[in-house]
């Protein structure tokens, strides 16, 4: 089946589009609903409607190419075969993650995960989150200026998850430079030569782990990272192998356990001091705005813009001809910001009907497994904003809102502010 010739020509492999996608995303969705990114076998779905409709026919559009056409046609397969050559070479060969794959053996591995993720259980650390981000910001409150990436928004989550897996604080920054290498190596964005250097790195974490799954195989504790090893899996009839363990670690439990609420922190934070408006209307009624303000946040700065499906079958998206084989990205950050399913999407309004309606998640079967421990740690991270800065503005001439280049996930490398710490009532200014 032929594709249609688009009548645009976008590139969101340019980092400069990636700095500031939206307006891309706009046209995507108005003249290209399922875009073929050229000189690829990618078409990227914009259209809420469309994203939807992908994510919720696993059939047709399934996390794995088995059953589909796909051949991958470009030099790519050389340097995949290069990759995994050196995984087997050095460490471990990270099997498919519970995200790249399908039924059955999907729904019975996330049966595990969504035991320990669930709602329940992540409820019980709203006082450690809490005490977190009060101890974070003691960290710099007498400063009046941070860099609110690296001093707030990485390791709040980061801390959080490590304590759940049973890490070491001491350890977490080490983890935080692997699983970095691993967010660089998933960017579709990295030459050959520094991609095999994150394989590298993450061939590091692989013999940092080994140690600790064969300790939990003999002794179990209560940590996330026994469950993983320990637990076996119904249908399967055994636990998940080396292979499959540290695929876990990189994807589905450290990075998607941190880096995404990382990056929902840093941009919620920028919308703050860019709509001062919001922020002052939060301030005045925290308890009522805070649960829409994150999910405005997430709406309008999806931490992952996109994912990727296969085509197991000709069909039509948004009526453009999609071939059996091709790649669909789904763009959740464009279906999210779409007039079509909401009232002036660009606005950050905390009075949103529905707000959860968003896809920064997904959708389906595939639906975020972290969203719960995501959005307390959202909740608990701007309450104590709120409870601790009288008010925040960019630090001058410091900030350049570089991005990091992804096709995936958009990640602020670094934001720098000052901040005003809230008055307490009846405290005495300097002077008085």
């Amino acid at each position: 089946m032929a594709s249609a010739a688009p009548a645009v020509s976008i590139n969101l492999f340019d980092p400069a589009v990636q700095h500031c996608p939206y307006d891309a995303y706009k046209t995507l969705r108005d003249e290209a609903p399922a875009y073929q990114q050229p000189g690829t076998d990618i078409f990227i779905v914009t259209r809420y409607d469309d994203v939807r409709r992908v994510l919720m026919d696993p059939e047709t559009f399934p996390s794995g190419s088995s059953g589909t056409a796909y051949r991958m046609k470009t030099g790519n397969v050389e340097r995949q075969k290069r990759v995994a050559d050196r995984f087997s070479a050095k460490g471990w060969v990270p099997e498919p993650t519970l995200g790249s794959r399908d039924d059955p053996g999907h729904k019975q591995m996330r049966a595990m995960f969504n035991e320990a993720f669930k709602p329940s259980r992540i409820k019980e650390i709203d006082p450690s989150v809490e005490a977190l981000a009060d101890e974070l910001i003691d960290g710099f409150i007498d400063d009046g200026h941070c860099d609110w990436v690296s001093q707030f928004a990485v390791p709040l989550p980061l801390y959080i998850i490590g304590e759940q897996m049973g890490m070491p604080r001491t350890d977490m920054w080490q983890i935080k430079r692997w699983t970095d290498a691993f967010f660089h190596r998933i960017s579709m964005m990295l030459p050959e030569e520094l991609e095999m250097e994150m394989v590298d790195r993450e061939i590091e974490a692989q013999h940092y782990f080994q140690p600790i799954f064969d300790r939990l195989r003999k002794e179990p504790d209560d940590s996330l990272i026994s469950v993983l090893v320990n637990t076996v899996i119904e249908g399967w009839g055994r636990t998940l192998t080396n292979e499959e363990l540290h695929a876990e670690m990189m994807a589905d439990t450290f990075v998607g356990g941190s880096e995404t609420t990382t990056n929902a922190l840093a941009a919620g934070m920028k919308l703050l001091i860019e709509n001062k408006q919001v922020w002052h209307q939060l301030k005045s009624d925290p308890d009522r705005y805070m649960k829409t303000f994150v999910e405005e946040v997430l709406r309008l700065e999806s931490p992952v813009q996109s994912l990727m499906r296969f085509c197991s079958k000709d069909t039509e998206i948004g009526g453009v001809p999609v071939p059996n084989g091709a790649l669909i990205n789904v763009r959740f950050a464009a279906a999210n910001r779409d007039d079509r399913a909401f009232d002036c999407p660009e606005k950050l309004d905390l009075e949103r009907p529905k707000a959860g309606s968003h896809m920064a998640f997904g959708s389906g079967i595939h639906h975020c497994l972290g969203a719960p421990l995501a959005r307390r740690e959202l909740i608990w991270g701007f309450t104590a904003v709120v409870d601790r800065f009288e008010d925040m503005a960019f630090a001058p001439g410091k900030n350049d809102f570089a991005v990091h280049p992804h096709f995936l996930l958009r990640s602020l490398k670094a934001l720098h502010i000052e901040f005003e710490p809230k008055r307490v009532e009846g405290s005495l200014s300097v002077g008085e």
